[in-house]
């Protein structure tokens, strides 16, 4: 049985809400679960990472917490979020602009290396 999860948001888009519920979720009910849990943000989903953005979306209309709020729990239980390193440049950031929850940037090759060397499992969003 694998002993870690990699959660690859490439299709969420932050443009609708109710897209990033699920997966942040899941990351942490996995990591309740006390696997080792990586959540990497790429493409549209980049954005998440950059301060500020999160904190203006809701996963529902009317809901007191915002996707951040989310992110936090996520990472209170041990998931680790990353951001994809085009992102840098597609949403004019530099590192000084991603959250605190962030763990850094990471490339294509670090998804590839961590599913071909790692007793791993890998849910796309």
């Amino acid at each position: 049985m694998a002993d870690k999860l990699i959660i690859v948001m490439a299709n969420s888009d932050p443009r609708n809400g109710e897209e990033l519920g699920a997966p942040i979720f899941q990351a942490t009910v996995a990591a309740a679960m006390e696997y080792e849990v990586d959540v990497i943000c790429t493409a549209t989903s980049g954005i998440l990472m950059k301060k500020g953005f999160a904190e203006s979306l809701v996963v529902k209309e009317g809901s007191p917490k915002s996707v951040y709020d989310f992110i936090k729990d996520a990472h209170g239980a041990g998931v680790k979020f990353y951001c994809c390193s085009p992102n840098l440049d597609l949403f004019d950031m530099t590192t000084d602009d991603l959250i605190p929850e962030c763990e850094g940037i990471v490339g294509g090759a670090h998804l590839i290396e961590e599913v071909m060397e790692e007793d791993c499992k890998v849910l796309t969003y």
